[in-house]
């Protein structure tokens, strides 16, 4: 009897799950169990409520459990507006006369006061900030742990900001576009309405520290009524978000590729309905570092079973990029905060795109690729400039052309800045061979990759008469990196 050889083992496939049924529901005014309070829209509940290693920062929250002991703070529950600002004062006042007169408007005076004490600050700023950090540590146990366990990439950004912020305060208008999108982005931490009081009580104590001479009753006032006008906008902005979406998904890696030695493709499954647009990027942070948010662009436009899909490198010493390419799996859980960025096409419009990828900000380009083909008008062009160094590195580049296959307005010129020419490529670094094409007169661009190369590239659309506002990118490198 001939012996029966057994099957060989096939190596196993990662299945994605089909898509529910039903859309998930309308996510609700906040993440706690507050009822939503306009009676339509359920209340917000994740699809993991047990994840501690996610950092949650909800109902039954360890981390949140200091606040327990601390007097009831204001969730970030949609509120009728009221004619006094919501946010106590920064620092505490010496009389009822003092607490009024932080209350009215920036004045012209002001305006002049806090700029002259920044002109002292801000060369100092490195040691301001250390100190604007300890005395809030200190002071504020409580609040530490909103922020990473290691504050290298953290430590200046919170108080440059507000910073910058002060230094336009003159234009409240122009100002909340940029600081109510600061405030939007701050619900991923947990931020509610009880920490901007301790934030803006240390702000005022290290400037009072470091603006020397500067530094008097007038310009305390100042600093006291701008930090009023920022955290106000950052709080409006912040309950306004709250009642359409939570302040961040939670999402399931379903498939990881390796598409390089170091570069990752994942598709990511989200717990609820995850609204965005192709050409947008929004913040991820893994279960390995609590608290540690990396931007990466969506590589493919939405999706009728709502899958997610981001390319990722590791660079040098990044936490989430290795975490993302080196350990994530099939099954971890990532979170996600709500979708950002400005590099979205009009499709209506019908205008021929430029396109210029490097690396894996090929990612956005491929998504806005296909929103073309399902939404773009008859008659509209597309080119895509795909740059790497190495052939290796173009690894988008065989999907990229099976779609210039199929769809004829598409055209894809690979192009390789270092040795190893590809079949068909050009050569040469990238913004430079793109200007010996053209001449792009007429199209809207898009460039997204390394911050070098998007700027060179802007640079050589200039020069080429392609007007400012025709060029889009968001630099997304230069936040995403680590």
């Amino acid at each position: 009897m001939a012996a029966v050889e057994p099957e060989p083992v096939r190596p196993s496939v990662p299945v994605i799950p089909p898509p529910p049924a039903q859309p998930p529901a309308v996510p609700g005014p906040s993440h706690s169990e507050t009822p939503s309070t306009t009676g339509t829209a359920p209340a917000f509940q994740p699809l993991f409520t047990d994840a501690p290693g996610l950092n949650w920062a909800g109902s039954g929250d360890s981390r949140s459990s200091a606040w327990a002991a601390q007097p009831p703070v204001p969730q970030l529950v949609p509120q009728p507006p009221v004619p006094r600002l919501p946010v106590a004062l920064p620092v505490a006042v010496s009389s009822e006369e003092s607490a009024e007169s932080a209350e009215l408007p920036l004045t012209a005076q002001d305006i002049e006061l806090i700029r002259a004490s920044l002109a002292v600050v801000e060369p100092v700023a490195d040691r301001a900030t250390a100190h604007f950090y300890a005395l809030l540590f200190l002071r504020h146990p409580e609040v530490r742990s909103l922020f990473p366990a290691a504050m290298d990439v953290q430590r200046d950004r919170l108080f440059r900001t507000l910073l910058a912020a002060a230094r336009g305060a003159e234009d409240p208008a122009a100002l909340r576009a940029p600081v109510g999108a600061l405030g939007r982005g701050h619900r991923r931490y947990g931020t509610l309405t009880g920490h901007y009081a301790p934030v803006g009580e240390c702000l005022v104590q290290a400037l009072a520290r470091y603006a020397g001479s500067r530094w008097g009753d007038d310009t305390e006032l100042a600093w006291r009524r701008a930090y009023r006008l920022i955290s106000t906008i950052m709080i409006e902005a912040a309950e306004e978000d709250a009642r359409t979406s939570p302040p961040w998904w939670q999402g399931e890696v379903v498939r990881h590729e390796r598409r390089t030695r170091d570069v990752a493709v994942l598709t990511v499954r989200p717990d609820q309905t995850y609204p965005f647009r192709a050409g947008q990027y929004c913040s991820l942070e893994t279960p390995w570092w609590p608290r540690v948010w990396r931007h990466y662009s969506f590589a493919s436009a939405p999706r009728p079973d709502g899958l997610l899909t981001f390319h990722v490198k590791a660079v040098q010493a990044g936490w989430v990029s290795n975490a993302l390419v080196h350990r994530a799996a099939p099954g971890d859980v990532l979170r996600l905060g709500p979708a950002a960025g400005a590099m979205t096409v009009d499709h209506a419009a019908g205008t021929d795109l430029l396109c210029l990828g490097g690396g894996t900000g090929i990612a956005p380009i491929r998504a806005l690729v296909e929103e073309a083909a399902e939404h773009g008008g008859p008659g509209r062009s597309v080119e895509v400039f795909y740059g790497a160094r190495h052939a290796a590195e173009l690894y988008e580049l065989d999907a990229l052309r099976g779609l210039a296959g199929r769809l004829p307005w598409l055209t894809v010129r690979p192009v390789l800045s270092g040795a190893g020419p590809a079949e068909g490529a050009l050569t040469g670094e990238l913004p430079e061979v793109v200007g010996r094409f053209g001449p792009w007169s007429g199209r809207e661009a898009v460039l997204s990759g390394p911050p070098a190369m998007v700027r060179r590239g802007v640079g050589v659309l200039l020069r080429m008469g392609l007007p400012a506002e025709r060029v889009r990118h968001d630099l997304v490198g230069e936040r995403a990196s680590g």
